[in-house]
């Protein structure tokens, strides 16, 4: 039987097909060749190992503004894309309610975030409601490089793929800022590295910009810095703090993606694993939850209080890292801080230890104190390094301590369809505000905003919600319309 299988496959794949459709073993070649699904975005599989700055690369209608791995992707990008619009519907009900008013006219959006099918549907969202363009990556490992060559397809000035250098990295995000004849009037910042750029190399510029965006932590710190000290001279949106990101997107995105980046990178089986989650803010409740789910030990680090006791309530351990790192076998962090896990850490821990990020920077994990000549670094995956140490002891890092969920895996498009229509919405405000309503400081977005876009969401859930009286809204002090919540929640 063992020796005849071979033949077997072949009559099996000559029975005669529906006329139009592939056979089988068509269909299973051409899925290993040339497929560009969302799959493909997560390997390091390349045509060639040209840099993209080398490549002359025009689209369709002859422009070479972009800089992408391949461009004749765009075509399985384009896919894609459509597949997201499909679970993003507020959005594009966005799109269309306001592509006739057009707010965005005028707009000159320089964007550095993840370039992901997601994203996509929102780039495309602002240049429908006006807006002119130019984007790139704020991780060198999110990129979906078929959406990008998609979007430089659609003549969006998009400067991305995965796997960048760090030297790319920094050259794609002066490609969008640096350009005679075209001057950026606003910015939506995921990280704060663009922000940082344009206010380092590029102060003129920085002072024309009408408002920025920035949906992180780690970029949130820095306007709040650059505030204190004086020296935000713009308006910014901290939407990473909005209801609609931070109990949406950090809580229920990390909640789904944190098992599927761990699966697909090391097939770990979580029943009675012992893990750590370093941080109990939203991100840090999103992923101790799945991983209670599944039947794993979770143990949690906490600087705050207020969370500790959270995390206490939910039925976790708060302890030190240093008491349990000996015998933990899954280390997350999900600060926004840097250095929370070092190499005391890391040469205490057990052999077979996985370590990864949550957080939006590589800087939680002390990866550079890993790059010394006694350890030895062993790529067995894309995106899964083993480093061994020299009584044979290995650690699986992944991703380089980057990002896990989107460097390893693919995000719920739904929720992120809540947080892009926040920052759609921020855009808008911010650039149509009359002067004066925004002064050079950070603000949060208007709970009429987040409100507005929740109500946007409802409709694919079949949720109908209920209307005060005119007695009860006397009773509670509020509009019958809202906002519900006051401004601090």
């Amino acid at each position: 039987q063992q020796i005849q299988f071979a033949d077997d496959m072949q009559e099996f794949t000559k029975f005669p097909t529906k006329t139009g459709r592939r056979s089988l073993s068509r269909s299973i070649s051409q899925s290993s060749t040339d497929s560009y699904s969302s799959a493909a975005s997560y390997t390091d599989s390349s045509d060639d190992e040209v840099s993209p700055r080398e490549k002359q690369q025009t689209n369709s209608k002859g422009s070479s503004n972009f800089c992408v791995k391949n461009i004749k992707q765009a075509e399985f990008g384009r896919r894609e894309i459509e597949i997201a619009e499909q679970d993003m519907s507020a959005l594009i009900s966005l799109r269309k309610r306001a592509q006739g008013e057009k707010p965005l006219a005028g707009a000159k959006i320089v964007g550095c975030t993840h370039i992901t099918a997601q994203t996509a549907v929102l780039i495309e969202t602002l240049c429908a409601l006006g807006a002119q363009c130019r984007w790139s990556a704020c991780n060198i490992y999110s990129t979906q490089n078929e959406v990008a060559a998609a979007l430089a397809e659609a003549g969006v000035a998009v400067f991305a793929w995965k796997g960048e250098s760090e030297d790319d990295f920094w050259w794609c995000i002066d490609r969008c800022v640096n350009i005679d004849g075209w001057q950026a009037n606003m910015i939506l910042d995921d990280g704060g590295d663009l922000t940082h750029w344009v206010y380092k190399k590029y102060p003129n510029v920085f002072k024309k910009i009408r408002g920025i965006v920035e949906e992180s932590v780690t970029g949130v710190h820095r306007l709040y810095q650059l505030s204190k000290a004086g020296k935000l001279c713009v308006p910014a949106m901290n939407v990473n703090d909005s209801v609609t990101k931070q109990k949406f997107d950090n809580l229920y995105c990390c909640r789904e993606s944190i098992l599927d980046g761990l699966k697909r990178t090391t097939d770990v089986m979580f029943g009675g694993k012992q893990v750590v989650v370093c941080g109990y803010g939203e991100v840090g409740k999103g992923c101790c939850a799945a991983l209670k789910a599944l039947g794993a030990i979770v143990y949690v680090t906490e600087i705050d209080p207020i969370c500790a006791l959270q995390a206490c309530m939910d039925g976790f351990r708060v302890v030190k890292l240093s008491e349990v790192i000996r015998q933990v076998d899954v280390v997350i962090t999900c600060t926004g801080n840097k250095n929370v896990v070092t190499r005391e850490h890391l040469d205490r821990m057990k052999n077979s230890c996985i370590v990864c990020n949550m957080g939006h920077s590589n800087t939680e994990i002390d990866v550079t104190s890993l790059r010394t000549p006694e350890l030895t670094w062993e790529r067995v995956r894309s995106q899964v390094d083993h480093i061994i140490w020299p009584d044979g002891k290995r650690v699986v890092l992944l991703a380089e301590g980057r990002l896990l969920n989107l460097s390893c895996s693919t995000v719920p498009t739904f929720v992120l369809s809540i947080t892009a229509t926040t920052q759609a919405l921020a855009l808008i405000e911010l650039y149509n505000a009359p002067e004066g309503r925004y002064k050079q400081d950070v603000y949060l977005l208007p709970k009429k905003m987040d409100e507005y876009v929740a109500s946007l969401h409802l409709p694919s859930f079949d949720a109908h919600l209920t209307e005060l009286t005119d007695d009860q809204a006397k009773y509670l002090g509020l509009n019958k319309n809202g906002p519900f919540k006051p401004n601090y929640y």
